[in-house]
């Protein structure tokens, strides 16, 4: 994560409160950056997301990965960074960030969003099932299991990677899990969905694809959006330090994903996929 991605900034700092009074001091506190990411195809804008600037292509990656028909790293023939401030001296009025990407022949680029929504938006439950990705390859092979140790062996090796978090106390976090149960990459985003974004699109562009067996760790909340990019991914389950929503437990069900939340304090539920636990 670049240094930009915080920005000290001034605050007051209140200490030692009570009914009696309290204690303070200015001071400066290191603030996460949030700013747009447009990414675009063929001179078009696709989607303009809030996001922590770092691993910009990822972001980018992962996206296009949930949201298109990619299926292999040459589908996505190149990725380039372009900062405002070079959009600003070709002439673009308002620049942002931009990803511009270059798909491979045959692949359909997704339709432009003016935003991006996180929850069903008033669609009922059983359409948007019926409208989610279906995994290209099995989720887990047939001796795949993990047990409860394990999921808080992973939720303990993400939160020891999570720099930014430490100093700002403001970010998302998503990881990746080997067969094998080892942590591979960890991305932090001001976003849920843009840091599992990134942790996908890492797995993509670096050719490890699909994702067969592997876990997907997340810090917050498991919305109905995350359990889709894991499908979109083929990965075997997700384990969260919160809770799902009820689309994304129907969603998991449907698909046979392991989908285990508030892994926390000697404790998990599991959702979806207790025939993978090892009790």
């Amino acid at each position: 994560m670049p240094v930009h991605a915080t920005d000290p900034r001034p605050m007051l700092r209140v200490n030692n409160v009570t009914a009696n009074g309290s204690s303070h001091i200015d001071q400066f506190d290191r603030v996460v950056v949030e700013a747009p990411l447009a990414i675009t195809v063929g001179q078009q804008t696709l989607l303009t997301t809030m996001r922590t600037p770092g691993h910009d292509e990822e972001l980018a990656a992962g996206w296009l990965l949930s949201e298109s028909n990619l299926s292999r790293p040459g589908d996505v023939v190149s990725l380039e960074r372009v900062g405002a401030s070079e959009l600003r001296e070709w002439g673009v009025e308002e620049p942002v960030d931009t990803i511009l990407a270059e798909l491979g022949p045959g692949v359909v680029p997704p339709q432009p969003r003016a935003y991006l929504t996180s929850s069903s938006c008033g669609i009922c439950s059983s359409d948007v099932l019926n409208a989610a990705p279906s995994p290209a390859t099995p989720l887990q092979s047939s001796d795949w299991s993990i047990t409860p140790q394990t999921a808080h062996d992973l939720i303990d090796g993400m939160r020891r990677q999570q720099k930014m978090f430490d100093l700002t106390g403001s970010l998302h976090a998503a990881a990746l899990a080997s067969p094998f149960h080892q942590i591979q990459v960890v991305r932090e985003d001001v976003g849920r969905h843009n840091a599992v974004d990134k942790v996908f699109g890492n797995a993509f562009l670096e050719g490890n694809f699909p994702l067969t067996d592997h876990v997907l760790v997340v810090s917050g909340r498991v919305s109905y959006e995350i359990v889709a990019k894991a499908l979109s991914a083929c990965v075997a389950g997700i384990v969260a330090v919160s809770g799902p929503t009820t689309l994304a437990v129907d969603l998991a069900r449907a698909h046979g994903m392991l989908l285990i939340g508030f892994t926390r304090d000697e404790r998990l539920n599991i959702y979806s996929g207790k025939e993978y636990v090892a009790l």
